[in-house]
């Protein structure tokens, strides 16, 4: 595979060098955090979006961003990624706003705990008692769950525990460059291991975090490619990087999801690198992969909804 274009590569290059070398000199928490809040913020204002609210979600802090549009608009429960132990509400403002503009969804991220502190099962159960909360504040709206990176493997997750345990209804999901092997076992996890932003070590390094045993590692609920059962499941929408570490794991689990009769649309950007959605300010074909991502996930809840009326 050839590399990517000099304007990608320097945006690369630019990501690499604010952030942290994780899984080798630098491992305490503390540190990793401390690093991330010394970054400079976003250079551009944020989009403006009609009510922007934190709230409780029994117990889960979440911040909703509704684009006043519609009374009745359909949800999206958003989960940030950060693997499992890093990011928060702030880091993926900008890009829950331009989802509720381009979607003209209300969009519910989700402030889950994170590891090392509170190491699996907590994020996933605290992303379903998040489900529960959307449902039963937006009743009889069709709701989506989207995520990033490990954001993307809660939010595959949840439509195994919706399904597992009878509710809520989710009407699709959109899994973007998801986490979901702990073994590390796809080739992408090799070809990809370093120089391209995301690596090998850092992978790892998350993974160590999030789970605390080989039970933990095994569980469908942490590990999504280890379901077995994946018939009637939503439809889903996986977006992969070609130099990703991970786009094995988004390529498999879209096998596996159609294998299933799920209807899957996978959408491969081989010359893009992980996390290239939130570079839409950056990048002409990050922007193009979003906002395709964004009609997917708007065509899926609004086409549908309409569709029942």
């Amino acid at each position: 595979m050839s590399g990517p274009a000099p304007e990608v590569r320097a945006v690369i290059d630019l990501a690499t060098a604010n952030f942290p070398p994780l899984g080798t000199e630098m491992t305490d928490i503390a540190e990793v955090r401390a690093f991330f809040a010394a970054r400079p913020g976003p250079a551009v204002a944020p989009l403006p979006v009609a009510h922007v609210t934190d709230t409780d979600a029994d117990g889960v802090p979440v911040r909703v961003y509704d684009p006043g549009i519609e009374q009745d608009a359909p949800v999206v429960l958003f989960l940030h990624g950060g693997g499992f132990v890093l990011c928060d509400l702030d880091s993926h403002d900008g890009f829950c706003r331009a989802m509720a503009d381009a979607t003209e969804a209300v969009v519910v991220s989700v402030d889950y705990r994170r590891a090392p502190e509170h190491p699996f099962p907590a994020a996933p159960e605290d992303a379903y008692t998040a489900l529960l909360w959307a449902a039963k504040t937006y009743p009889r709206r069709r709701i989506a769950v989207a995520g990033d990176s490990a954001g993307a493997n809660l939010a595959a997750v949840l439509t195994l525990l919706a399904h597992d345990r009878g509710g809520p209804e989710i009407a699709f999901q959109a899994l973007y460059y998801p986490m979901l092997d702990p073994t590390r076992s796809g080739a992408s996890h090799r070809d990809n291991a370093q120089g391209w932003f995301l690596t090998a070590d850092h992978v790892r390094w998350y993974w160590q975090q999030y789970l605390t045993s080989g039970e933990d590692a095994a569980d469908p609920y942490a590990a999504p490619l280890r379901r077995t059962g994946l018939c009637g499941l939503p439809p889903a929408h996986l977006v992969t990087a070609g130099l990703d570490p991970l786009r094995d794991d988004g390529e498999r689990y879209a096998a596996a999801l159609t294998a299933a009769g799920v209807p899957v649309r996978l959408g491969r950007y081989d010359g893009m690198f992980h996390g290239f959605l939130t570079m839409a300010p950056h990048l002409p074909e990050a922007a193009a992969a979003r906002a395709s991502a964004f009609t997917a996930l708007r065509t899926a809840l609004v086409g549908r909804r309409d569709a029942a009326t």
